[in-house]
């Protein structure tokens, strides 16, 4: 069988398996790797460490298969139905994240289906899937292999797929026909992603500090979120979609098939309060499947304490409560911010009770703070503090 037809046949395959787009490119050191290392000195990977770590390997896809000469570039779309509505004390959710099953196991699936096709065809090839675990520049390869351009808000953009898509690859070490580099960028004057940022994450366009970015708040970080930064989650419980959901690009961007996709009731949106009563036990029956156990459960409380202290949730002062008295330092600091946010003489009480018993120097640290915005707002607060004596 000559390049042409294993090319052709390995495309319809990857169509049948619920790919989007496919694309094939030679092996070869991304165009974008100074960006990359500039990005890293930059600091903009924030705590993601585990990406400088691994910085060489990204000079050339041999570092994921030795002697590989095509990539594959794949795309597989996860739009389904549009965002609910948010309530007080519910939390919005990536939409990449509404399904009950991890993305990465359900395309990591299909990559075996499309290699142990190719490998039928050409029994003598090794191939290698990888979807975004492995060091290599997707983004770059899918640009080179012809699938769209990298926009403004650093994400891969198709004139025909938008950008509500996960990116894979197949690796092989056999030469097939590559399809022609897409040059052309289609973002143009458009700024709307930039100016609807929450958090003025990027840089400047094309470039994106993901320190401030509320994806990587609420997924990567496993500190406590910058005071600053916190205000501008508003209802971000887990990821963003701000960039995309402004972007004209996605206004007809196509919609998934794939069951595995769609919503889970509880996730669109998810709600907050009861997230405090769940043990690590708990949390993980429910979440160990889904791509909102990156955040493990002392992120995803952070998150939803931020997100009720956005919403003043008067209604999630119990809730606050037991946050603030949860295990986990994290949890408990910011429980102690959102009930500060809330302004009521209740969570004022439960704070100065805790602040007798709290002993991380930065949750008391957090409640103090709490404290001091509390009354600020609260009529008679000096005279209730010297009761509280």
């Amino acid at each position: 069988m000559d390049r042409d037809e294993l090319t052709l046949k390995l495309k319809g395959r990857a169509q049948q398996l619920g790919f989007c787009l496919c694309g094939v490119c030679p092996a070869v050191a991304p165009a974008g790797r100074d960006k990359f290392e500039q990005w890293l000195a930059s600091g903009y990977a924030g705590q993601m460490h585990y990406l400088g770590d691994r910085r060489e390997a990204y000079e050339h896809p041999r570092h994921v298969l030795e002697g590989v000469r095509s990539v594959v570039m794949l795309a597989m779309p996860y739009a389904s139905v549009e965002a609910g509505e948010t309530a007080r004390g519910e939390g919005r959710v990536s939409r990449y994240a509404w399904g009950g099953s991890d993305y990465h196991d359900v395309i990591r699936g299909r990559l075996h289906e499309l290699a142990d096709f190719f490998r039928e065809l050409m029994p003598q090839a090794t191939t290698r899937g990888v979807i975004d675990t492995a060091p290599l520049l997707e983004r770059e390869f899918a640009q080179l292999a012809g699938l769209g351009w990298i926009g403004k808000n650093t994400l891969l953009l198709s004139k025909h797929a938008g950008s509500y898509f996960f990116l894979a690859a197949l690796l092989i070490d056999q030469a097939l026909v590559y399809d022609t580099p897409h040059t052309t960028d289609h973002c143009g004057t458009c700024t709307a992603c930039l100016d609807a940022c929450p958090t003025d994450a990027f840089a400047e366009p094309y470039v994106l500090d993901a320190r401030r970015c509320i994806s990587y708040l609420t997924i990567e970080l496993q500190a406590a979120i910058p005071i600053e930064l916190r205000p501008g989650m508003g209802e971000w419980v887990f990821g963003c979609d701000v960039c995309q959901e402004v972007c004209p690009w996605n206004h007809d961007a196509p919609t998934t098939t794939e069951q595995v996709f769609f919503p889970q009731q509880d996730l669109n949106p998810l709600q907050l309060a009861e997230l405090f009563e769940m043990s690590e036990h708990a949390f993980r029956k429910r979440f160990r499947n889904t791509p909102l156990w990156r955040s493990h459960r002392r992120g995803l409380l952070r998150n939803a304490a931020i997100v009720l202290g956005n919403q003043q949730a008067s209604g999630a002062i119990a809730a606050l409560g037991r946050g603030l008295e949860d295990d986990e330092p994290l949890v408990r600091g910011a429980s102690a911010w959102a009930l500060g946010e809330l302004a009521t003489e209740d969570a004022r009480q439960i704070l100065k009770a805790r602040q007798r018993l709290e002993s991380d120097a930065q949750v008391q640290t957090e409640i103090d703070n709490a404290l001091q915005a509390n009354s600020k707002v609260l009529p008679n607060c000096s005279a209730s503090s010297e009761k509280d004596k």
